[in-house]
């Protein structure tokens, strides 16, 4: 009797003790980190999941963003060479290749020999940044920190955590990490939530919106914009070449555009679909070289 009721009590342990770890996961450990090109942050079990293979466009294959991509480059060559970098906020217009262009830099700087670590952190998790960026400076490696389509509602406070993280306290931001975010938002707060917060402010007649929009924490800041017509095509005759899409018999322009017209918008993401559908028709596998 005495051996079943140690058992189940062994149980119980087990199952409250898995409870609370579940409720309470421990803090990552760098030693247990596998060494890959990129990361997912997970909230729930405080862990880095590697991503070997990185779903990635070619640097060259990005169209109409030739200024963007310069500054992009320029900055993280910057800070994967250990040099000062600013953080980075991508902001414009929806589909206009804000993500594609970070990981395709992020592709281009390992091809060129330089070693930077990118890490993906959900906007629902951003609560976490501090805890991630203070995890990462414990390791010897440069990291891009990203988040995508980052934006806050009316009466959320998880941008406090934000804004902690891109100040860097007393301590300052780890300088082997930098934080890249994408938002259809140039201020990433709606107007109303930004006034709210001025209006509490100590002393509001001192206070501009230099203090209160999160955008000022990124030291750079990169706008997309809607492209033209010519743009769009441009986009995707590159993409037919690089794939080798037989389309001898279908006038690529005149469908092309119909399409934009259908989606009511010129943009990357309308010139990719399009080629998916282009290549779903044409039996051609969309297989990225290199």
């Amino acid at each position: 009797m005495s051996k079943l009721n140690d058992d189940a009590m062994l149980q119980q342990l087990t199952r409250i003790a898995d409870a609370l770890e579940r409720q309470w996961p421990p803090l990552p450990n760098s030693a247990d980190l596998a060494r890959a090109e990129a990361y997912v942050w997970h909230s729930d079990i405080r862990k880095l999941a590697p991503v070997h293979s990185v779903n990635r466009l070619a640097l060259g294959l990005l169209r109409g963003v030739n200024e963007q991509r310069d500054l992009l480059m320029a900055n993280t060559t910057a800070f994967a060479n250990k040099l000062p970098a600013n953080n980075v906020l991508l902001w414009g217009a929806r589909g206009t290749g804000k993500s594609s262009l970070v990981k395709a830099v992020h592709g281009a700087i390992l091809a060129s020999g330089l070693d930077c670590g990118l890490v993906e952190i959900h906007r629902e998790d951003i609560a976490d940044l501090p805890l991630l960026m203070n995890f990462l400076a414990t390791i010897d490696r440069q990291f891009i920190v990203f988040s995508d389509d980052l934006a806050f509602e009316q009466g959320e406070s998880t941008y406090k955590s934000l804004k902690a993280a891109l100040d860097g306290g007393i301590e300052g931001r780890p300088e082997n990490v930098i934080f890249y975010a994408t938002s259809n938002r140039r201020h990433l707060m709606p107007r109303q939530m930004m006034e709210n917060e001025r209006s509490s402010a100590i002393s509001p007649s001192e206070t501009t919106e230099e203090t209160v929009s999160l955008s000022d924490r990124f030291g750079l800041w990169v706008g997309f914009h809607s492209i033209d017509q010519d743009t769009y095509l441009e986009m995707i005759d590159e993409y037919i070449n690089y794939f080798n899409i037989k389309v001898s018999k279908i006038d690529v322009r005149a469908e092309a555009l119909a399409w934009s017209i259908g989606r009511g918008a010129r943009s990357g993401r309308v010139a990719w679909q399009y080629i998916t559908d282009l290549a779903a028709r044409t039996n051609t596998r969309l297989t990225l070289k290199g």
